[in-house]
């Protein structure tokens, strides 16, 4: 967190609002009819419970465009100023984004603290980010997000100088906001730096990973698809530490850190599982930005486990917001297993599992699907066998071990020379070993 007495207004600000419910108003303004307008609105719904708010009732408007001093038309806000007074409303939460001025003018309208949709999902990460680099993450992206919009959000202070020239022509508030802008661009330099080299040790991890010859398997999909209990179920069933088990809950957005477990599949060789945040339709720039070298452990994975809640009906739309973000992370060309979890909420569980190509429809929670899912894993990871003879000489040993991981072993031989070997190996791996292949 900030620890700079310039910025001690929004530090009581967040603070103040931790271990209470307040009472909302969800608002948002239909542009030209959109088709998901009213998945989005109970999407928000929800992810204000998450973060502690009670929804008290919505307010929504058909527009043929924004109005972008207010994002709703006069009417209509008067209609929230109302409800407010009415309702004993303590906060306004918009589906739309709010630009920085939109804030300011609705703050000032408003007798209620205003939010919009990335406020809302900084405030849920603020609250569940639990390791330093999750913490540091969240700061940086709620840094950026306060950058723009600090008129709006230090609604008690007002231009009352000059709008040129030096600082020193500046009223008050205007100097104040630009000494809270230099504190958290100061802020934002260093928490930069140390996310940068976060991600080099992280770079470095990899590496020694990779010498390792296990496979990395990455669960990736939207929030509350039952990404961590698959982790845990395959950590219960083939974990080589069934104690290692991640939170899990029915709730938006419960990991924000990165897990990985060593998973060891009977009759099929060991790989890594990891999990990490998951996605949602209109994930902030700002947290995408900040989380890059968290997600890019997807971006460096040999295989991805797409899980979708297949019970939603809204499932498909799900599907694709992923894929957006894989495709934004650099992660679109990797191989994909998609695992349909849920499915045991709307198929009989006699029917289950069911592989259709690279689907699986499963249930994580009970366990079912879950061998298959492995055999799917081993082929996809295998990918074509190929036969092959080698000869390892003595200083490469290592790779005997290497061999033995990503292929099955059909003979071996120690040698004065060397370990003869005859194997079969996936392709992908044959680059590894290539020159000490026996023509």
């Amino acid at each position: 967190m900030l620890m700079h007495a310039e910025l001690s207004f929004f530090l009581e600000m967040i603070e103040n609002r931790k271990e209470e419910i307040k009472k909302a108003i969800i608002c948002g303004a239909d542009i030209r009819g959109d088709s998901g307008f009213r998945r989005q609105l109970d999407e928000l719904c929800r992810l204000a419970e998450a973060c502690g708010y009670s929804c008290e009732g919505e307010l929504t408007q058909h527009l043929d465009a924004e109005n972008n001093a207010t994002c709703m038309g006069p009417g209509k806000i008067s209609e929230i100023s109302e409800l407010i007074e009415t309702g004993d409303v303590d906060t306004v939460i918009f589906l739309n984004p709010l630009s920085p001025s939109q804030l300011a003018n609705l703050t000032e309208l408003l007798d209620a603290e205003v939010l919009d949709k990335t406020d809302l999902i900084l405030r849920i990460f603020e609250e569940r980010a639990r390791t330093s680099e999750a913490k540091m993450q969240v700061e940086y992206a709620r840094l950026g997000y306060m950058l723009p919009r600090l008129r709006g959000l230090r609604k008690n202070l007002s231009r009352q100088g000059g709008t040129g020239g030096s600082m020193s022509n500046k009223g008050s508030g205007e100097k104040q906001i630009e000494l809270d802008r230099r504190v958290i661009e100061k802020r934002m330099s260093e928490l930069r730096k140390r996310l940068e080299q976060i991600e080099r040790d992280r770079q470095q991890r990899r590496k020694r990973r990779a010498g390792s010859g296990l496979p990395l398997v990455s669960l990736a999909g939207y929030t509350n698809a039952g990404k961590s209990t698959l982790l845990n179920k395959l950590v219960e069933m083939y974990g080589s530490d069934s104690d290692k088990k991640v939170e899990q809950k029915d709730m938006l957005f419960v990991t924000l850190d990165t897990s990985t477990r060593r998973i060891c599949p009977r009759d099929h060789r060991d790989f890594l599982l990891s999990d990490t945040v998951g996605f949602i339709e209109g994930l902030p720039h700002e947290l995408v930005k900040a989380f890059r070298s968290t997600l890019s452990e997807i971006a460096a994975s040999d295989l991805i486990l797409h899980v979708t809640d297949c019970s939603d009906e809204e499932h498909g739309r799900h599907m694709e917001v992923t894929e957006e973000t894989l495709k934004d992370i650099s992660a679109s060309d990797i191989p994909v297993i998609y695992v349909m979890n849920k499915a045991d909420l709307s198929y009989e569980e006699a029917e289950l599992p069911i592989v259709m190509g690279d689907r699986i429809f499963m249930s994580a929670s009970k366990g079912i699907g879950v061998e298959q899912l492995c055999d799917m894993i081993s082929e996809r990871l295998s990918g074509e066998l190929i036969s092959c003879e080698l000869m390892i000489p003595y200083r490469a040993s290592e790779l005997e071990h290497f061999v033995s991981v990503n292929g099955e072993i059909e003979k071996k031989d120690y040698t004065r020379d060397g370990i003869e070997i005859s194997c079969r190996i996936g392709r992908r791996y044959l680059k590894r070993i290539k020159e000490y292949i026996r023509l």
